[in-house]
């Protein structure tokens, strides 16, 4: 597991990224996105801090836009937790209202009059300016909806597991109030420590990194 960890690191690391400002129609309308960030290293290379995809088809841009682009921490699980460790760090009591999901419209008739829609513009700009001034990335073109998630997962594990892919001291993600977070040194939940990659599965990303 480690030496794949290394493996897909050094092979990423060697390759073209996007960042900040980025053509969508160039991005390939279906895989899974692989994040770096400023300071960040492993194995000598670029550290990966977040693995994602998308469910819909044809909606991996889409998705990368939400996280980079547009300002609603309610529609990226990425903004929201830059957002809550960026809050955390500064011990700022509008924390609470951070985690408020304003897409349901129960909870958006609840809370509108008591949230500083200021403040939460103002933090979505905060995190809007980190992410595209500190956040790089690559794709993984992948068609198929079931391989594309069951990829995340183990390249999410894969790293996980690797006991020699940490943060460094001054990582964001440190302030952050999610433990796995914390503990993973990743931008991520859900896929930790599960099945890691295998030998067909690095073939496939060979093939189809772009």
């Amino acid at each position: 597991m480690d030496n794949y960890c290394e493996y897909i690191h050094k092979l990423f690391s060697s390759l073209r990224c996007y960042s900040h400002p980025f053509e969508a129609k160039t991005i390939p309308l279906n895989g899974i996105y692989v994040l770096f960030e400023n300071g960040e290293f492993a194995h000598s290379s670029k550290r990966i801090v977040r693995i994602g995809t998308h469910t819909g088809d044809n909606n991996l841009p889409g998705r990368i836009k939400e996280h980079f682009l547009k300002e609603n921490k309610d529609r990226s699980i990425f903004r929201k937790n830059i957002g809550r460790a960026i809050l955390n760090k500064n011990n700022d009591p509008f924390s609470k209202y951070w985690e408020i999901d304003l897409t349901d419209k129960e909870e958006k008739e609840k809370y509108s009059k008591i949230i500083d829609k200021e403040k939460q513009k103002n933090v979505e700009k905060i995190v809007t300016d980190y992410i595209q001034n500190n956040i790089s990335f690559l794709i993984i073109k992948a068609n198929d909806k079931n391989y594309r998630l069951s990829l995340e997962s183990k390249i999410i594990s894969t790293i996980s597991w690797c006991n020699d892919c940490k943060q460094t001291e001054n990582w964001l993600g440190n302030h952050s109030p999610v433990e796995k977070i914390v503990k993973s040194g990743l931008w991520v939940t859900n896929g930790l420590w599960k099945d890691p990659l295998n030998e067909n599965d690095i073939k496939f990303i060979e093939q189809e990194v772009y």
